[in-house]
């Protein structure tokens, strides 16, 4: 169950942390060129946005990893599941792929494994 967990919750937090640097390090119209959504969100929304998608990657690693607070692991890769619901709403309206769904899946597999890791 360790292994399973680290192994989903590490691709996880890896794709959300470099996805989030980038939205974070970018401006808007750069992001434009390659993700088409940030052109209905402004760029405070675009930034909150990629902040919560690294605190989210550091949440699901973090609290297993130094075993503080572990039941915080699944609790944020639930928090991303949510976002990425939003995400997938965003890209369905604006009949664009969704990818946000692999993440989607991604992020409640970490959430099942998470809670499966900590209370049992």
């Amino acid at each position: 169950m360790v292994i399973a967990y680290w192994i989903v919750a590490g691709i996880t937090a890896a794709l959300f942390l470099a996805a989030g640097i980038i939205k974070l390090v970018r401006p808007k119209d750069a992001l434009a060129t390659t993700m088409r959504w940030v052109e209905d969100f402004s760029q405070p929304q675009v930034r909150l946005i990629a902040a919560a998608e690294v605190l989210g990657a550091l949440g699901l690693v973090l609290p297993i990893a130094t075993g503080i607070v572990p039941i915080l692991a699944p609790i944020a890769a639930v928090a991303l599941a949510v976002l990425m619901v939003g995400a997938a709403v965003t890209h369905l309206r604006r009949h664009e792929p969704p990818i946000p769904l692999v993440l989607l899946a991604l992020a409640t597999a970490s959430a099942v494994l998470g809670f499966l890791l900590v209370f049992s």
